[in-house]
This record gives structure tokens, C-alpha cells and sequence, in this order.
């Protein structure tokens, strides 16, 4: 298998039966992946919240000191 096949891909390494085991990549494309997946899990939580009225300070400390 060609790494060039794979975005982002230097190098696969595989196991002995040529299946792709791990993928050798540019720290600065790994860590543009991690952001885009933090962005992604920001906005899904901020829709998951879309409709709800916001707390003050006080209200949000008060919720947490419950749990």
C-alpha cells in the first residue's frame, strides 16, 4: 500500500499481513486534525445547548456545586 494514497500519510506500517497498523504523519497535520475535531465537538455541544436560556455566573456555580 502507497501512503501517498492517504492524506496526510509519510509512512503505514503494517503487520505481516500487509494490513495498515499505524500511519506516520507531520506533527503540524496532527495537530491541524486534533483542532478541526475539538472545533467539531465545540459546535455539536453548542447546538445540543441551541435553545436553552444561559445561566449567570452565580447560577452556573451553584449547578456545579451540586454535583
Amino acid at each position: 500500500m502507497q501512503a501517498d494514497k492517504y492524506p496526510f500519510a509519510k509512512e503505514l506500517i503494517t503487520d505481516t499481513e500487509g494490513n495498515i497498523r499505524k500511519v506516520v504523519i507531520d506533527f503540524s497535520d496532527y495537530q491541524r486534525i486534533v483542532e478541526a475535531i475539538e472545533d467539531k465537538a465545540l459546535i455539536l455541544a453548542m447546538k445540543e445547548v441551541e435553545g436553552e436560556t444561559p445561566l449567570s455566573l452565580d447560577e452556573a456555580l451553584a449547578e456545579l456545586e451540586k454535583e
